[in-house]
């Protein structure tokens, strides 16, 4: 018998304080930095996001979201034989926050790691997943992407201080006899690292270099929109299935302008692309996981429906998943 595998629950976390464009206006007024709702949303689509509060880390959002995927799979943490977490914001440098997450669910023995790509890390540990999955070294996996972006944001940069926000998303992934993840499609260039990068460290017990994160906005969107698109496409050329029969597009929700330049490249209306950017912004690895379970619990995306992921982030990495739900 052929292994697959299948996400079988979905969940997601926000943290409670949601602030509109209009709090971070009147915020970023305070230190001398004028923006308006109007420039935000008209070059992003984000009027509002939310950020974690003080003392709230990865792991804790990650947990939230990753309770509500197992109920909705049916499925208990002792279940688990696969824990992968995607974040850029872990809880300490180590151990991994797949490891203090699953000391937090009471799923210990299983293994549990991070993977560190960025805004497509998401995409990336699904595909590491769905691949142990059908390698037969799992049957159960959790698959989290959880970021707390808020705490790299240099709130004297309007450029970037904007776009970001804190959330998590996670699926339960399981081993199937009829295929789930139908195709998959991953890269990276690392020779773009200085386009989009947060260039600090830590050496000797000091931090140092500069701990804000640094966007070269129009190098990332020409590269997005080209990148996605190829991704795109080779993934739905793996499955046999051609754009039209895609049911909805689950793209990272980094800015509203990359997602319709992508749509548009493939043909597909906006009305297939499920878009939750203009609420919880740019929440990196976690966008796609937030995006897919607000769609599903909408009852926008439905069992049986063919759903394309896709992502692009620091690195240069992008990549793209073509599931059955």
């Amino acid at each position: 018998m052929t292994l697959h595998s299948r996400i079988t629950g979905t969940g997601s976390h926000l943290p409670p304080r949601r602030v509109t464009n209009a709090d971070l206006v009147a915020q970023l007024a305070e230190g001398g930095i004028e923006t308006s709702d109007q420039w935000i949303v008209e070059r992003t689509g984000i009027r509002a996001r939310h950020f974690a509060a003080d003392g709230v880390q990865c792991s804790d959002m990650a947990l939230d979201a990753a309770r509500h995927a197992l109920k909705a799979a049916g499925r208990d943490a002792s279940e688990l034989d696969l824990i992968i977490v995607a974040t850029s914001t872990p809880d300490m440098v180590f151990p991994s926050t797949a490891c203090i997450l699953q000391n937090k669910l009471g799923a210990n023995g299983c293994p549990a790691f991070d993977v560190q790509a960025v805004c497509s890390g998401f995409v990336y540990a699904l595909t590491v997943a769905d691949a142990m999955v059908r390698a037969g070294s799992a049957r159960c996996a959790l698959v989290v992407g959880s970021e707390v972006f808020s705490r790299l944001l240099d709130f004297s940069d309007r450029t970037t201080c904007v776009l970001f926000g804190d959330g998590a998303g996670a699926v339960v992934l399981e081993a199937s006899e009829t295929p789930g993840i139908l195709a998959s499609d991953l890269h990276a260039d690392g020779k773009h690292v200085g386009i989009l990068c947060v260039p600090g460290h830590v050496a000797g017990g000091v931090a140092s270099g500069d701990p804000f994160l640094k966007m070269d906005g129009q190098a990332v969107f020409k590269l997005a929109v080209g990148l996605l698109e190829k991704s795109a496409r080779a993934t739905l050329e793996k499955a046999g299935i051609e754009a039209a029969d895609v049911d909805w597009m689950v793209p990272h929700q980094a800015n509203i302008r990359i997602m319709q330049s992508t749509a548009r490249k493939l043909h597909l209306p906006m009305e297939k692309v499920v878009v939750t950017v203009d609420q919880h912004g740019n929440t990196s690895a976690a966008s796609i996981p937030l995006a897919l379970d607000h769609a599903v619990r909408a009852g926008q995306v439905q069992p049986g429906q063919t759903v394309l992921l896709e992502g692009v982030g620091g690195g240069f990495t992008w990549g793209s998943v073509l599931l059955k739900m």
